[in-house]
């Protein structure tokens, strides 16, 4: 520990800390552009410089170890003069841009000249000019803004992974550019624009909307995949303007994906907003009272083992805990909630979850990846998977699809079968899995979702056993869900013999009448022509497509939902603006239609009905925790089959009806496309 004077008070702080870091702990504010929490130390900005005693002349403080005995003034007159200087110099060529400027109202640059700055200029030369960088369709360039501070640079290559971003010439001719002026490719280039402390990087969708005092921010969740990062929902009117992270240091840090950040803007268009009823072959704009009519006339005469349902990814806990109640009551208890086949059970919870807790990829030296891409199943996880190996000596293994994780990878072969060999001890890699003192395995849905699914798993978890993966607190075996509503699915029971394909052939043959749609796109829906399909969502996708009835239902961030990630950690989103015209929240919808069909469900508010989902499942009385769960046996018997993995994501812009309707997310698949053919890479 080293103890050193700041501002005549001690602070003891932890050997290795700086001197900006000890003047956080003393409670002291320091200015600064360039440092980053979470990036390495540039000190290329200046402004965070202080005063040290017997020091020539003033030091950054953000580069500057802690030392022995130091004594450090942040207050005196020299270092009020130096700030002074150092944001004059950055004021120089920075237009004046605040009015037009997108970063205007929450402006670092705009704060800090309040706070430390001046007031005046004594400069009359013109300002630099700079030519815009293109970075694709997200970010939005204003280079003649750019003071420097190299905090993008950093974030591609230490966070993203991706090294695409650089500077070119020196001094007052420096330049940040992408180089060959082509998209960043990385999932989390977005973050750069919240890093970027002018308004030289701002958001390319969200350009001249909307103005950050005109907004109405609401804490809530994502759920574009199973992670489940923190974020903040900023809304005019009943309009989603944009969404941001919040900070979580167990699941996302302060990052999110990209389609997180940008896949919002068919949230005000392209919904469905009134009841749709197939009449003589067409569909029909209806009321209410004729959509559950419709229903309930479909209903008239079919049992019980007539009728199947299908949840769909994106789904709050409330509509699936709403829709097993009611098929219950009608005598079914075919809900499915794995429509993308995963042959993952409800048995042993451990089985189903990310046990090692997206923190625990830190504390892990061994990562086997088996039919899983990080990358772009859940980017927020990759990235602590690239901390990992760069700061911590993590070592990643891969049985897959080669692909780049931005990290290096031991490439094991894509062939199951090696698991086999693993289980067996008859692999190379059998000797590493022994060594390590704290393995862990990623089971990808790829591995999952195979026909001999129940088998890999089966031996996934005979190899965590054999290897000291789970060993007294520490479980290193993990299960990577690519959606929000999978665990809670799993959770509910919502597991079918079968699964969504014996839906699919009962639905053909006949003997399936009726098929409830919980928002459910992600598989063939054309087999289902032979049934009645009641679709409810919030997306006229491939479900409403082939529909008897739609029900329009509410967007994530137009409820109040329960959600549990792939860690099995329990959350919950807020709503931050209302579903637009007819359109109403899901379990309300099955609340309503439970009543016209003569099973009223037991609950008439949300309270009721978490208190009804809370009696079945106490885990969800606990918000925000990573569970530790007892390990057991789960998994199926059977041979696996020689052969190598898909992938579980073929096209990271288009994984779900949201981000589908997506004009953003469009754009990003033509930029993506474009630069694939231009490399020459696989797309």
């Amino acid at each position: 520990m080293i103890t050193l004077t700041i501002d005549g008070k001690e602070v003891t702080v932890e050997d290795g800390s700086t001197v900006m870091q000890a003047c956080e702990v003393a409670g002291v504010e320091i200015p600064r552009f360039c440092y980053h929490e979470r990036l390495s130390i540039a000190g290329n900005c200046r402004m965070c410089l202080v005063e040290q005693e017997k020091a020539t002349k003033p030091i950054a403080s953000c580069a500057m170890p802690a030392g022995e005995g130091m004594v450090i003034h942040t207050l005196s007159e020299s270092v009020k003069r130096a700030r002074e200087g150092v944001m004059e110099f950055l004021l120089i060529n920075h237009p004046l841009d605040c009015p037009i400027c997108d970063q205007g109202g929450e402006c670092d640059l705009q704060d800090q000249a309040v706070a430390y700055g001046q007031g005046i200029s004594r400069y009359q030369e013109n300002k630099r000019a700079v030519d815009e960088t293109y970075m694709g369709p997200l970010i939005k360039t204003v280079m003649t803004r750019c003071i420097h501070c190299t905090r993008c640079i950093r974030f591609a290559e230490e966070v993203a992974g991706v090294p695409e971003l650089g500077a070119l010439g020196r001094g007052e001719h420096m330049e940040i550019t992408s180089y060959l002026e082509k998209s960043l490719s990385s999932e989390l280039s977005g973050n750069i624009i919240d890093l970027c402390p002018v308004g030289a990087l701002t958001s390319k969708p969200y350009a001249f909307a909307a103005r950050s005092w005109e907004l109405t921010n609401t804490e809530s969740i994502d759920v574009m995949d199973a992670v489940g990062s923190a974020i903040r929902i900023d809304t005019r009117g009943n309009q989603v303007m944009r969404v941001l992270p919040r900070l979580n240091e167990a699941v996302n840090e302060e990052w999110i994906s990209d389609k997180t950040r940008f896949a919002i803007d068919d949230l005000n268009y392209a919904r469905l907003d009134t009841p749709w009823v197939r009449k003589r072959g067409k569909l029909q704009a209806a009321s209410w009272t004729q959509a559950f009519g419709a229903i309930k006339k479909a209903l008239k005469g079919v049992t019980g083992d007539a009728l199947a349902a299908i949840v769909g990814d994106l789904q709050d806990m409330e509509s699936m805990f709403a829709l097993k109640d009611l098929f219950a009551s009608l005598g079914s208890e075919r809900v499915e909630c794995r429509q993308d086949g995963s042959k993952i059970e409800n048995g042993c919870r451990a089985g189903t979850l990310f046990n090692t807790g997206i923190t625990g990829i830190e504390e892990a030296d061994l990562l086997l990846l088996v039919g899983s891409n990080p990358r772009l199943e859940a980017p927020i996880i990759n990235a602590r998977i690239l901390k990992a190996t760069r700061h911590l000596g993590l070592r990643v293994a891969r049985i897959g699809i080669p692909y780049d994780l931005t990290y290096p990878v031991q490439e094991l072969g894509n062939d199951a079968a090696l698991l086999e060999a693993l289980r067996d001890g008859k692999h190379a890699f059998s000797e590493a899995l022994s060594a390590a003192k704290k393995p862990m395995m990623i089971l990808g849905q790829a591995a999952l979702g195979r026909a001999d699914g129940g088998a890999i798993l089966k031996a996934a978890h005979d190899i965590a056993e054999k290897y000291g993966l789970v060993i007294g607190e520490w479980n290193g075996f993990n299960i990577l869900h690519t959606a929000a509503s999978r665990v809670g699915g799993l959770d509910l029971g919502l597991v079918t013999e079968g699964g969504v394909e014996g839906i699919l052939e009962d639905a053909g043959s006949g003997k399936c009448k009726l098929v409830f749609l919980a928002g459910a796109d992600e598989f063939d829906t054309a087999r289902l022509k032979k049934s009645f399909v009641i679709y409810m969502g919030s997306h006229g996708d491939a479900g409403a497509e082939v529909a008897d009835v739609i029900l329009p239902g509410a967007a994530y961030t137009e409820k109040s939902g329960t959600y549990i990630n792939t860690e099995g950690r329990v959350q919950q989103g807020t709503r931050a603006n209302f579903p637009p015209g007819e359109a109403r929240e899901d379990w309300t919808i099955l609340r309503a239609l439970s009543e016209v069909l003569g099973h009223t469900l037991p609950y008439d508010n949300l309270l009721e009905l978490r208190t009804a989902m809370e009696a079945m499942l106490p885990q969800l009385e606990s918000l925000d925790d990573n569970p530790a769960e007892d390990w057991d046996a789960f998994g199926g018997s059977g041979k696996i089959e020689v052969g190598g993995f898909g992938e579980a994501i073929e096209n990271f812009w288009f994984t779900n009806p949201i981000a589908r309707a997506s004009k953003t997310m469009e754009e990003c698949d033509v930029a993506a496309r474009s630069e694939d053919v231009r490399t020459g890479t696989d797309g």
